[in-house]
């Protein structure tokens, strides 16, 4: 556990009932006169843009909606829409999305003034200041990107996803209202719900870990475990869907205090190379990582399962084994892939598997146990 540590997070977050109400409030302290709003047509085509639109409508802000984005973006991908940013003459943004959407405001926020881009922030993401507020409003309970200063984007040439990280980007604020994911389809429910789960554990789990994001961990992994199935198969299910909200944000303060492992470390170049949504590229590596990682943490496992499980197991051992079933549970529960065959991955990808996941040492070296090629190869075998 860290010696040393600190805690940033969004300046407001605003949760609870009718929390998209709060947005006539935002935008009159921040005297907002022309706003951008980054979404995709996923959340038109839902509907999901008319929710926050309707308070936007109460203000009079003019509005241009940015929403060319596809899933999984590319970083060339990305600073389309930053470069589109630069020229509508806003003085707010506004995210209204998942993952991918947020990342790519967040990414705009610091780079609406200078002449490098996005590329250049995959080596040096420290060098850019943010230049516009902004407000993050997610439609999954999952990503936590409203609460981190992490973008994703896709390095095709490197077949491998980049985190770029600048504390610069955490939101300024951020509306977390359940109405946004009440009709997320169960697919996208339970893939961005494990995405969250694995956030939760890595960070509790983590070599960074320390007081301020065991606080946060804990509480997001026991919010998820007892909710994460419900929250998915019952579309009326509100307390648990907005459970998974908070718990997911819960998530997000974690990786900003602590950080992920080698559950994200090693799923990073499925959703680079084959495009796998990343919350099914954790969920397929969840369990067999943990399986590798028991070994390391097995008095913290049990402590997770005091506290979130509470069954007969007695002892550490038990206790620690009990988790990583619950994970394998929920996963198949869900009707998550368990392994890569589905989704075409070749046995003879394996070596380029294990050259790409082992260069995301930002993360392996959070992870407490160590991770070899010849580990990772055979985490990789697992799930081929």
């Amino acid at each position: 556990m860290l010696t040393k540590y600190e805690l940033k997070m969004p300046h407001a977050v605003y949760s609870g009932e009718d929390a998209l109400g709060r947005i006539p409030e935002i935008f009159a302290a921040n005297g907002v006169k022309r706003l951008v709003v980054f979404t995709d047509k996923g959340i038109e085509g839902a509907g999901l843009l008319d929710f926050p639109m309707a308070e936007i409508k109460k203000t009079g802000v003019e509005t241009v909606i940015l929403d060319d984005l596809p899933a999984e973006p590319s970083y060339m991908e990305a600073q389309k829409l930053v470069d589109q940013c630069k020229k509508c003459g806003a003085d707010f943004i506004m995210a209204v999305g998942g993952g991918s959407v947020m990342d790519t405001a967040k990414l705009a926020s610091i780079l609406m003034t200078d002449e490098y881009g996005i590329k250049e922030l995959l080596d040096t993401p420290g060098r850019a200041r943010k230049c516009m507020k902004t407000l993050m409003i997610p439609t999954t309970a999952g990503t936590g990107s409203e609460a981190t200063p992490n973008a994703i984007v896709a390095v095709p040439e490197k077949q491998l996803k980049v985190g770029i990280v600048n504390t610069e980007m955490i939101a300024d604020y951020v509306i977390l209202d359940a109405v946004m994911i009440k009709k997320l389809p169960r697919k996208i429910a339970a893939a961005t719900g494990v995405d969250a789960l694995a956030h939760a554990i890595e960070c509790y789990t983590s070599n960074k870990a320390n007081p301020f994001s065991d606080v946060f961990a804990l509480q997001a992994l026991d919010m998820i475990l007892n909710n994460i199935q419900r929250a998915c198969d019952d579309p009326e299910a509100m307390d648990a869907k907005n459970t998974m909200l908070l718990a997911s944000f819960y998530a997000g303060v974690a990786i900003t205090a602590s950080g992920t492992t080698a559950v994200h470390a090693l799923s990073y170049p499925l959703g680079g190379k084959y495009h796998i949504a990343h919350g099914v590229s954790n969920a397929i590596l969840l369990a067999p990582v943990m399986r590798f990682n028991e070994p390391a943490c097995r008095p913290l496992l049990a402590k997770a399962y005091d506290r979130c499980l509470r069954g007969d197991a007695k002892t550490q051992e038990e206790k620690s084994a009990a988790v990583i079933a619950r994970l394998e549970e929920i996963v198949k529960h869900l009707d998550i892939p368990t392994s890569l065959t589905e989704f075409g991955v070749p046995k003879e990808d394996l070596e380029a598997l294990v050259a790409s996941g082992m260069e995301v040492t930002r993360l392996l070296v959070n992870n407490m146990r160590q991770v070899t090629p010849d580990d990772a190869r055979k985490i990789y075998q697992e799930v081929l």
